[in-house]
């Protein structure tokens, strides 16, 4: 293991640093290896916990529509008629928005923390060592080890701030995501509930039988806040898959990168399935929506309505359906996801819990 080690660390120093330190595989070798192991350790636990973040906001957005939208606007449809009353229709159609907005939002955080795994490979791997049992005993060491060997830092991932030089700076972190979400959500929530407190009356179109807003009377305010919400997010999402799928041509195309460290990083990094799962995800949701998004900006802007039946119902019907898209591209594309599915199934219908940690042991982590 000492031998690996001191091949390891003489890849990594230029020729002066051999020079400045003689002894250096003597002193730092297996101390160094130690605390790679321990950093590795660290942080292999947690690498998919990010994305599963995200992941778990669009699920919990998707339940709660399939629990409060769509039986309730199935059954209106069914009979012709809203029966529910006024109050219930108002929720129904703020939730339906909010719900959106949550959805378009998430996605761009997917597309972001997407485009952090590519743009900074490896302070992205540092993801999860601060909340890691392990982080304290391996900053201590990765500080000591690599000061010892080398003077100066290894890797890119420990990049140290000037006023904070003991402080890594890590580009993502689990708590940082979730305070991301929540943010999220409640500023959806807020965005969208200035119709939900006026007192227009709520609207039940009788082409799609779903309850919506009336947001006519404050078309101002309307603008703003879909300036708000899809400026971002599409500006965003446009950028970063722009940025990741052009790294991927240059991979492939075999451009030449004299950081071998950065180069095996980000080479690991872009055979991670989710790139593509993510992106899949997220062109499957805008072209649900596409269709009912341009069918009401010409009604608009021309000052027609097209009569042609189920028309309307249909394009509608198409984006609250993405939902059901969702779980079918997550069980085709995310390993994980099918190994969690299984696990649930088990828990259902297994008596032995020997089975299910048998299942448990075999988790990978990608």
């Amino acid at each position: 293991m000492e031998g690996e080690c001191k091949t390891k660390l003489e890849q990594n120093l230029s020729t002066s640093d051999r020079d400045s330190n003689p002894d250096f595989p003597a002193i730092g070798s297996p101390a160094y290896c130690e605390s790679d192991a321990l950093d590795h350790a660290a942080t292999e636990s947690g690498h998919s916990e990010v994305i599963n973040i995200y992941l778990l906001s669009l699920a919990v957005a998707d339940l709660l529509t399939g629990i409060f939208v769509v039986p309730l606007s199935v059954y209106s449809a069914a009979v012709q008629n809203w029966v529910y009353g006024e109050l219930v229709c108002r929720l129904v159609g703020y939730l339906q928005v909010t719900l959106w907005s949550v959805s378009v939002f998430t996605f761009m955080w997917i597309s972001v923390d997407r485009y952090l795994v590519v743009r900074k490979p490896l302070r992205y791997d540092t993801v999860q060592t601060k909340t890691h049992p392990l982080v304290p005993l391996t900053d201590s060491l990765l500080f000591v080890c690599r000061y010892l060997a080398v003077r100066k830092p290894l890797r890119y991932d420990t990049v140290q701030t000037k006023t904070h030089p003991l402080r890594y700076d890590t580009v993502q972190t689990k708590t940082r995501c979730q305070c991301w979400m929540v943010f999220t959500w409640i500023s959806c929530g807020m965005l969208c509930c200035p119709p939900l407190l006026g007192f227009n009356k709520p609207l039940f179109d009788r082409d799609t039988y779903i309850c919506m807003l009336d947001w006519t009377n404050m078309a101002a305010y309307s603008v703003t806040v879909g300036v708000l919400i899809l400026g971002p997010s599409l500006i965003t999402t446009v950028y970063t898959y722009t940025y990741i799928f052009s790294t991927m041509r240059k991979l492939r195309s075999g451009v030449p990168i004299h950081d071998k460290e950065y180069a095996t990083a980000l080479s690991e990094n872009m055979s991670n399935p989710s790139h593509i799962m993510s992106f899949v995800l997220v062109v499957t949701f805008w072209l649900s929506w596409m269709p009912f998004a341009g069918l009401k900006l010409y009604e608009h802007f021309a000052g027609i309505k097209f009569q042609v039946p189920f028309l309307h119902f249909g394009v509608i019907w198409l984006g609250i359906l993405n939902s059901f898209w969702k779980a079918v591209i997550l069980v085709a594309m995310s390993p994980q996801f099918r190994l969690a599915l299984r696990i649930f199934c088990l828990t259902l219908c297994c008596r032995y819990k020997g089975r299910l940690q048998g299942e448990l042991i075999g988790m990978d982590d990608d």
